[in-house]
């Protein structure tokens, strides 16, 4: 066994350090941070019960130790992999000491080589000696760094440094390779043992052109950052069209390519999750900056502040995603290649920095006001409350977010995959569409997207939605799947910004209207009747003659004076009812109690708080936002008539009890007419076909 992996035994099984020549040990073990590539970490939490460094270092050592190598490589890479992460330990105080010295905590692999050589230092030493020091000392400063040139993070000239060791006579080009390969399988088995099976055709290639000295040329900016991209674009990301795209709409690559020799840190683990433009934005900001002397740029701080653990499980902070997502998208290309800081929400800014122990080194991140902190914090701990609903509207109205944009957090993807599983009564709808473009508010999943490319191969299907969000998981599903239906992001109240007047042969509201009513305010308020005619007549506006308008949204009941009485059969039922009575902003939710669980109410009241018992604590943040019945069937299709005029004819009208609701409900409460009778449910939901006369 390794005398390394002796020594880590010792520690773990007494607890104590096991003398003189573990310096490495001792600065891992007492490090007083987690510094840690967050890619592939399942739970925050349990970092804070583990030694990650030390768990990452023991595991590349027992792939060390099972290898079959020469004891000259073995020692080399034991001696590289006991010293390649002292960087990210040490207590606080050595790390600050360290940092003053000069020492880069912050890149490890520097930070590191700079370590063991200061410890490695001794004037007695005989030239043999020397020579395994030098070595050492550059394979630590090379830590990873063939990995990292494979994701793109760092120029292929970082490795020159590998090929000097063969010019300068310190190992032949075989040892070279023997050595590089051994690392490398250590250093990425012990990230993931899948991983190096994946990557090692690239490693092996990579080191055979150190080895022999004949370097690749420089690799441009456009392909290096593909490469960290690489994760999005195996989700679905169009890396070229978009990168087109964006060219097209102001984004000028040339200003990157200054970044050419500069390493990433971080870079992907942080900014996976944004979309490319977001990306390439925050790139842009960082390319803004003095780039005089600049050797690595560091994400680590966006990394570590973008997740957090729910319910056990690492996750995207989403709050601050929102939030900067809202933030980029606010920031034209122009603004940024100023390299003046926007005079936007003053909750949150990007920060570039330069420390003056590292001049070498940009640090980036994104900077929340303390305000705007607590109040993420707030959100996060009223996730396990009542009060999570409320915390989440005063996120809203401090970064401004339009809750239709942003209306929907944990759940997104669970929420459109059950926007999936309704295809079922989203076919009817194909039964009506007519012409050749159809345009799809709100297409949530794609399912009818994908309903009509399957059952309808001449109609052209674009959906629109306003969320970012949605249109980039859409985008990529297109990519991914190969689908032929578009996507534009968009607003359903100013549809003619977007498509040609009278181009449009069908536009389609399915599940979407009372969302636009309860989300999107008019004249400052919502729950707004007028908001759904501003809808109705941007479709109409951008309608061919003949074309169709087909809605399917809740309906309310009529009479409206009916009276229902609901009894529930569980423990929490009547708390449910108060809360929601109290939280809905819609109207006002009246009820009589009769009895310990028994109420009272208006037939709308009560089929509106039903809807959204039938979907339980997890959606009741976005449920309690939204009023399903807006109008009743009389009401709907004489507010047609006054919003539309005598152009728009109404050739279908029905309205039906959604499948599910009573099933759903059956095991929670019993509804009965006032004399106490059992009651079916009523009708929930309408289907409406308007046709422009011409």
């Amino acid at each position: 066994m390794l005398k390394s992996l002796q020594a880590i035994e010792t520690y773990r099984e007494e607890g104590r350090l096991p003398g003189e020549g573990c310096l490495w040990l001792e600065y891992i073990v007492q490090a007083e941070q987690t510094i840690v590539n967050l890619e592939r970490v399942e739970s925050l939490g349990e970092l804070e019960q583990q030694s990650p460094v030390l768990d990452y270092v023991e595991r590349s050592l027992r792939v060390l130790d099972s290898l079959p190598l020469s004891y000259w490589i073995r020692e080399l890479a034991e001696e590289t992999l006991i010293w390649s992460e002292t960087a990210k330990g040490g207590t606080i105080r050595q790390r600050r000491s360290w940092q003053e010295e000069g020492i880069n905590i912050f890149v490890h692999n520097i930070g590191s080589a700079q370590l063991y050589l200061r410890y490695a230092e001794d004037d007695r030493e005989d030239a043999a000696s020397a020579d395994k020091r030098l070595i050492v000392h550059r394979l630590i400063e090379t830590h990873g760094l063939i990995g990292q040139q494979i994701r793109g993070e760092v120029p292929p000239s970082v490795n020159l440094p590998l090929s000097g060791l063969v010019e300068q006579g310190l190992l032949t080009a075989d040892e070279l390779e023997r050595l590089l390969f051994a690392l490398n399988h250590c250093i990425i088995s012990a990230v993931a043992p899948e991983l190096w099976q994946e990557v090692r055709p690239q490693v092996m290639e990579l080191i055979v052109v150190i080895s022999s000295g004949n370097l690749h040329d420089e690799v441009p900016m456009k392909e290096r950052l593909r490469r960290m991209r690489s994760g999005s674009i195996a989700q679905g990301e169009d890396y070229e069209t978009e990168w087109s795209g964006l060219v097209q709409e102001g984004f000028n690559p040339a200003v990157l390519e200054p970044l050419q020799p500069v390493t990433f840190w971080y870079v992907e683990s942080a900014l996976q999750t944004f979309s490319l433009e977001q990306f390439l934005k925050v790139v842009s900001l960082s390319a803004s900056s003095d780039l005089s002397a600049l050797n690595h740029i560091s994400f680590e701080a966006v990394m570590n502040s973008i997740y957090y653990d729910y319910k056990g499980s690492k996750k995207i902070n989403v709050y601050k995603k929102r939030i900067i997502e809202k933030y980029l998208s606010e920031l034209d290309w122009t603004e940024i290649y100023s390299g003046e800081q926007p005079s936007g929400n003053p909750h949150l800014l990007h920060r570039l920095l330069r420390k003056e122990h590292l001049p070498d080194t940009l640090f980036f991140n994104f900077e929340f006001s303390p305000a705007a902190e607590k109040l993420i914090e707030f959100c996060i701990e009223a996730e396990k409350s009542a009060l999570y609903e409320r915390a989440v509207l005063l996120l809203f109205d401090l970064f401004d977010l339009r809750r239709d944009a942003f209306d929907r957090f944990h759940n997104e993807d669970t929420y459109l995959s059950q926007m999936n599983d309704t295809a079922d009564y989203k076919a009817v709808i194909l039964d009506y569409v007519t012409g050749r473009k159809v345009l799809d508010i709100g297409p949530g999943g794609g399912v009818l997207l994908d309903l009509i490319e399957q059952r309808m191969p001449d109609v052209i299907p674009v959906g629109i939605d306003i969320s970012s969000n949605v249109i980039e998981a859409l985008r990529q599903r297109k990519q991914r799947e190969d689908h032929r239906w578009e996507v534009l992001q968009g607003d359903a109240l100013n549809l003619k910004d977007y498509v040609e007047a009278g181009t449009v042969d069908t536009v389609i509201f399915s599940s979407i209207l009372h969302e636009l009513y309860s989300y999107v305010p008019l004249d400052g308020k919502k729950f707004n009747h007028g908001t759904v005619a501003a809808a109705l007549t941007s479709a109409f506006g951008v309608l061919a003659d003949g074309g169709v308008i087909i809605i399917r949204d809740g309906i309310m009941s009529e009479p409206e004076d009916q009276q229902r009485r609901v009894r529930f059969l569980e423990d929490d039922g009547m708390a449910w009812l108060e809360r929601y009575a109290k939280d809905f902003a819609g109207r006002s939710i009246r009820y009589e109690q009769l009895g310990f669980r028994e109420v009272l109410m208006p037939v709308n009241d009560a089929m509106e708080f039903l809807y959204t018992y039938t979907w339980g604590e997890e959606a009741y943040i976005h449920e309690v936002q939204e009023q399903f019945g807006y109008f009743t069937p009389a009401q709907y299709a004489a507010f047609i008539e006054q919003t539309l005029g005598d152009q728009a004819k109404i050739e279908v009208f029905r309205h039906y009890l959604q499948e599910g609701y009573t099933e759903a409900l059956q095991d929670r409460v019993v509804v009965m007419d006032e004399s106490g009778q059992a009651a079916a449910l009523p009708d929930s939901t309408c289907f409406i076909v308007i046709r422009k006369a011409g």
